[in-house]
């Protein structure tokens, strides 16, 4: 699978580059405060699916970057995902899918998973408002202040990254314009959650985004790249060429997005050109 500050930069690019497709095909604007918090919370959501793979809860060790983020809270967390999603997988398998014994890639690589999830938020957003909104965006700046910050979130552990959400989702819920609601939250965890699945898809190991439909007999058929294009988690490809990808595409969605940032660089370019 790809590494976690990969999926979270995914994720943050994703949300920027469709707002800024938004912003000037339908004219459709975020303010900074808005355009911040749901970059965070879609970078956040892009690492969700990997909450299926626990560690040692006890021992506070192990498990993915998700897993990692609240420190034993989140172990624990991950290792009922994980039980829970091998428990579909068993009650929903056909006589062609293969046995298992940990529920990793299964239910939630799924596209079900991610339309399900960003709906149930969308929902309690929509129905509980800022209580409901606040309690979401504490748990998904925490997964991405430990993706996109991954080696000072590492050094720090997680009762920085904990204080650091708490924080955050303070200053967003408390900034955020209430009377346009917050439309957005539901579909940036479901929009996270895609991300994560392509960036899984183009590993040899794949996903089974397309649970329950049944793709040859099987109902949790991976769907990933052949092995002699397949990315490897960790390698040169993702290092050299993905993380900077997302990372432009990212600023792209910036400059884009936010009315004057386009101005105003070319205003500095245009003084530096001059000196």
């Amino acid at each position: 699978m790809v590494m976690g500050p990969t999926h979270a930069i995914s994720g943050a690019a994703a949300w920027l580059v469709g707002s800024a497709v938004a912003a000037q095909l339908g004219g459709y604007m975020q303010s900074p405060i808005e355009l911040t918090t749901y970059t965070v919370a879609c970078a956040g959501a892009a690492l969700l699916p990997d909450l299926d793979t626990s560690g040692k809860v006890t021992r506070n060790r192990g498990g993915a970057t998700v897993a990692r983020t609240f420190g034993v809270a989140s172990l624990f967390v991950a290792e009922c995902v994980e039980k829970l999603s091998l428990g579909i997988y068993k009650v929903t398998r056909s006589k062609r899918d293969g046995k298992r014994t940990n529920g990793h890639r299964t239910f939630t690589h799924t596209w079900v998973f991610a339309a399900g999830l960003g709906a149930g938020v969308g929902y309690l957003a929509e129905s509980y408002g800022k209580t409901a909104v606040a309690i979401a965006l504490f748990f998904l700046f925490g997964l991405g202040i430990r993706g996109l910050m991954a080696d000072a979130a590492k050094a720090s552990g997680w009762v920085l990254v904990t204080a650091l959400s708490a924080l955050a989702a303070y200053v967003a819920i408390d900034t955020l314009p209430a009377d346009r609601g917050y439309p957005l939250l539901g579909l940036s965890v479901g929009i996270g959650c895609v991300v994560h699945t392509f960036g899984d898809m183009i590993t040899k190991a794949g996903c089974p985004v397309l649970w329950p439909v049944p793709i040859r007999g099987e109902r949790w058929r991976e769907i990933g790249m052949p092995d002699r294009i397949a990315v490897r988690a960790g390698g040169s490809v993702e290092r050299t060429v993905l993380v900077p990808a997302f990372t432009a595409l990212a600023i792209l969605g910036v400059i884009i997005s936010v009315p004057g940032v386009a101005a105003l660089l070319s205003r500095i370019l245009g003084q530096l050109s001059s000196t």
